[in-house]
């Protein structure tokens, strides 16, 4: 789907704040609102709007730690990735997950309150995952810039 100047300032409104109302977002993109709103229902249909959440504060949940973790699997085979893949989706701790080129096969980012919370998800979790061969982890000391909106151009 195409998206032209309103769009994009739609989408780009909405990724900073998903509860503005639809008459606060018509009157800062300069449409009105039903155009808005017709808008608004086209980028959802199209997928580019996947769904609204709250973001919530790491440290104030008490998950202030970020792990990286590269899993190196036995095998690249299909059945093994497939496997692999649909048991990390069962792990709460892993906020992400990227099939990787290069030395490892995947990445992950996972969210610990501690060292110690971070050495049982390890000891239960990672290393039972189905295929593992190696597991590498770097933690995080500080987070430098995180985004979630995407730059749109």
């Amino acid at each position: 789907m195409p998206i032209d100047r309103y769009d994009r300032k739609i989408l780009d409104l909405l990724q900073r704040d998903g509860r503005m109302s639809n008459v606060q977002l018509a009157a800062a993109v300069n449409l009105s609102e039903s155009a808005c709103l017709r808008r608004v229902r086209a980028l959802e249909e199209a997928g580019m709007i996947g769904r609204y959440v709250a973001l919530l504060s790491q440290p104030a949940v008490g998950l202030s730690g970020n792990v990286f973790v590269h899993i190196g699997l036995h095998r690249e085979e299909e059945s093994e990735l497939a496997a692999f893949e649909a048991a990390v989706r069962d792990i709460p701790e892993v906020m992400e997950c990227y099939l990787m080129t290069g030395e490892f096969d995947y990445l992950l980012r996972v969210v610990v309150s501690d060292m110690a919370d971070f050495e049982r998800l390890h000891r239960d979790a990672l290393t039972r995952l189905p295929g593992v061969a190696r597991v590498n982890s770097s933690v995080a000391i500080r987070t430098v810039q995180k985004k979630t909106e995407l730059p749109l151009r």
